[in-house]
């Protein structure tokens, strides 16, 4: 059913919580998998402020940052036994993301809920706007723990109740 599986990271421990999960899929499939990252140095907006030194740096910085985290767990992944490559792209995550997938032909996408924003539920995530959008299935696991106060946790606090 799915035979190329795409696993966007930005190189967070949250986002890298889903991997244990990708590999489950991957080996139930026998699916390759590709691991992504968007280069996003976040530059775009000082370019006025910034010298063309500076822009570049970050820039380099951001590959040289993409190139070592994906490799990682690219091998570890191949240790499980799969078949894995990675790749890094430059611009806006979650519009580089649905257009490597479609481009690419990939049958799946398989992120986490949050990554490296964790107030993405507050302003809206990467996440949300690649499955709002994307052309192909898009599986999220939740990644960020939220643990719901206990009912007499709530009710301790209302004056004249508990």
């Amino acid at each position: 059913m799915f035979k190329k599986i795409l696993v966007p990271l930005d190189g967070s421990e949250i986002a890298a919580k889903i991997l244990p999960k990708v590999i489950e899929l991957a080996k139930t499939f026998k699916a390759k998998v590709t691991l992504c990252h968007v280069c996003y140095s976040g530059v775009g907006a000082m370019i006025g402020e910034a010298t063309p030194a500076v822009i570049k740096g970050a820039e380099a910085q951001e590959q040289k940052f993409c190139d070592t985290f994906l490799a990682k767990a690219g091998k570890d992944l191949k240790d499980q036994g799969l078949e894995v490559d990675w790749a890094c792209a430059d611009g806006v995550p979650a519009q580089q993301i649905i257009a490597f997938a479609q481009a690419k032909n990939y049958d799946l996408i398989v992120m986490g809920t949050h990554g490296a924003g964790e107030v993405a539920w507050y302003m809206g995530g990467v996440a949300d706007r690649v499955a709002s959008h994307a052309t192909v299935p898009v599986l999220l696991f939740r990644t960020l723990e939220f643990k719901p106060p206990l009912l007499k946790e709530i009710y301790s606090t209302v004056p004249g109740v508990g």
